[in-house]
C-alpha cells in the first residue's frame, strides 16, 4: 500500500501471508488443518538413565501448521529415591544392618543387588560405618561406560529385647574384658580426646 511517496508492505491481514483464504473453515479446527487432543504414549526407558536424562519421541510433538510434520516430544526423567539404594553415578550404596556376633567374629550376610542377592564376606572385628566394595554391582551408564560398584556400608544393630539369660550372657562377656583399652579402641581415644580438651580449658 502506498502512504504519500512511500510504499509500505505488510502481511495480508485476511490470509496472514498463505496467499489463499478458506472461505467455508472447519468448524473443528478453524481452518488450521489441526485441532488439539490429548493421548496416552509408551515410552521405553532404557537401563542407566539418571535425572535430568530426556528421550526422544519423534513425530509425538506439536502437529506443524498446514499439513508440515509434526515436532518430537522429549520426556525427562526424574528418578525416585529407592528405599535401599542410593545412587551416585554409576555407583551405589546402601546401609547394612549386622548383628554384634556378626560384627565381632565376622560372617557372611546376603546383600541385594539389582542382579540379585549375593553373600558378602563380613571380617571379624568389623565396626559401623566399615565400607566393603561389590565390583560391577552398580548401575551400567546409559552413553556407555564401565558399570558402577555396589559399595555397602556396615551397621551394627545393637541387641533388642534380651532375655534374663542373654543378659547375664553379656555381663559375663563384659567381665571378661576387663582389659577395655585393648577391646575398645575407639572408645579409650574418644576418652583421651575429651581428657585433653578439658585439660586444655583448665590451662
Amino acid at each position: 500500500m502506498s502512504q504519500g511517496f512511500f510504499s509500505v508492505q505488510q502481511t495480508c491481514p485476511t490470509c496472514h501471508g498463505q496467499g489463499q483464504v478458506i472461505s467455508d473453515p472447519c468448524t473443528s479446527c478453524r481452518g488450521q488443518g489441526r485441532v488439539q487432543e490429548y493421548k496416552t504414549l509408551s515410552v521405553k526407558i532404557p537401563a542407566g538413565v539418571d535425572t535430568g536424562d530426556r528421550i526422544r519421541l519423534s513425530g509425538e510433538g506439536e502437529a506443524g501448521d498446514h499439513g508440515a510434520p509434526a515436532g518430537d516430544l522429549f520426556v525427562q526423567v526424574s528418578v525416585r529415591q529407592h528405599a535401599i539404594f542410593e545412587r551416585d553415578g554409576a555407583n551405589l550404596h546402601c546401609d547394612v544392618p549386622i548383628s554384634f556376633t556378626t560384627a565381632a567374629l565376622g560372617g557372611e550376610i546376603d546383600v541385594p543387588t539389582l542382579d540379585g542377592r549375593v553373600r558378602l564376606k563380613v571380617t571379624p572385628e568389623c565396626q559401623t560405618g566399615k565400607l566393603f566394595r561389590l565390583r560391577n554391582k552398580g548401575v551400567k551408564p546409559v552413553r556407555g561406560g564401565a558399570v558402577g560398584d555396589l559399595i555397602c556400608r556396615v551397621t551394627v544393630e545393637t541387641p533388642v529385647k534380651l532375655t534374663d539369660r542373654q543378659k547375664e550372657l553379656l555381663r559375663e562377656l563384659e567381665e571378661t574384658m576387663s582389659d577395655g583399652d585393648s577391646h575398645s579402641p575407639k572408645q579409650k581415644s574418644w576418652f583421651d580426646g575429651v581428657k585433653n580438651f578439658f585439660d586444655d580449658i583448665k590451662k
